[in-house]
């Protein structure tokens, strides 16, 4: 009998499949917590992971709500403030890993999370970039949460919030951003990744039951789908740690 399990479980397994001891995990709020705890927990134990608040290497025995919940603070090694959150993110001795979210992507990992439509007058305003623009600047790679439709995945972006590879190819380091970049987009559907030469993203895994079609036609741009597999679903201990110890109280899953 197949395992049953959620869009939410399939993307934080599968982001925390990038995570390896030694990384300095950046989290967000959301799907974004939950694959930074699901990765410690999982695959990365000696993994640290900070939140843009200030609180460093927490225990995390309680997934916190959002990174202004209090929790994020449990059992620190560091309680700190957001300068020295982002200190951090830069620092050019550590591998820094970023999880963040956005309301666009394009085929070179930018992303929108300022407005839709026009800037002066947008059909939507969102909060902004907060600490993104930073985090995508400074990290050592970046890991993007999407829903796959067409509408968020698309060849020209409303606002440029934060830069994954630009333009592609050698484009990022001639604005002066020297490391970094895009790594990858996890999204309801499948994985995708950024060719080493153009930059550009292409399909690199799709969820077992989601075919390769419906994903080109949920994207908004083409897509190299030549080097997709199917990704393995999350095992049952995976599922169970999960639900029983980082997310009990369903406040993410």
């Amino acid at each position: 009998m197949a395992i049953k399990y959620t869009d939410n479980e399939m993307m934080s397994i599968s982001a925390g499949r990038f995570i390896k001891d030694g990384d300095i995990v950046f989290a967000g709020t959301g799907v974004s917590m939950l694959a930074a705890t699901a990765a410690k927990r999982i695959y990365a134990p000696k993994a640290v992971i900070f939140f843009e608040t200030g609180g460093v290497d927490p225990v995390l025995d309680e997934i916190p709500m959002a990174v202004s919940d209090l929790r994020v603070m449990s059992g620190t090694c560091l309680n700190s403030g957001l300068i020295e959150a982002f200190s951090i993110v830069g620092h050019r001795k550590l591998h820094t890993i970023a999880f963040l979210g956005a309301a666009q992507i394009d085929k070179y990992g930018n992303l929108n999370t300022t407005v839709i439509g026009d800037y002066h007058r947008p059909k939507t305003r969102f909060s902004g970039s907060g600490g993104a623009c930073d985090v995508s600047s400074f990290a050592s790679g970046v890991i993007t949460f999407m829903q796959h439709e067409k509408r968020r995945f698309v060849e020209k972006l409303d606002y440029l919030t934060s830069v994954g590879w630009y333009k592609g190819g050698d484009s990022r380091k001639e604005l002066g951003l020297q490391r970094g970049g895009a790594l990858a987009v996890v999204t309801n559907l499948c994985v995708m990744k950024f060719d080493d030469e153009t930059k550009e993203m292409y399909l690199s895994e799709y969820y077992p039951g989601i075919s390769v079609e419906k994903i080109v036609e949920s994207t908004g741009f083409e897509i190299d789908v030549s080097r997709a597999v199917e990704s393995l679903p999350p095992s049952e201990e995976n599922l169970r740690v999960l639900r029983e110890e980082v997310d009990p109280q369903r406040l993410i899953l």
